[in-house]
């Protein structure tokens, strides 16, 4: 599932994969609020669930901090909870 994320992320953001380490910080990626939307509305069409922007997505410094909460939003959606 990390793999996919990180496929959309570049995709979605222009970014080559390359630079999508864990580590990496994502203001150092210069991705806009309008390319977050973009990402999120694919990650929601690729898994079929509905991702809301909350504080803790907005906390996200990190790629890692970003795919951590993305996929936990991800089971809990198919666990059947609400995200």
């Amino acid at each position: 599932m990390m793999a996919k994320i990180i496929e959309i992320v570049a995709a979605e953001a222009m970014i080559d994969s390359d630079k999508l380490a864990p580590d990496t910080l994502l203001q150092d990626l210069d991705i806009q609020s309008a390319d977050y939307v973009m990402i999120l509305m694919a990650i929601e069409e690729k898994f079929g669930v509905y991702i809301s922007v909350d504080s803790e997505l907005s906390d996200a410094r990190t790629v890692g901090d970003l795919m951590q909460i993305v996929a936990s939003k991800i089971k809990i959606a198919s666990d059947g909870e609400t995200v």
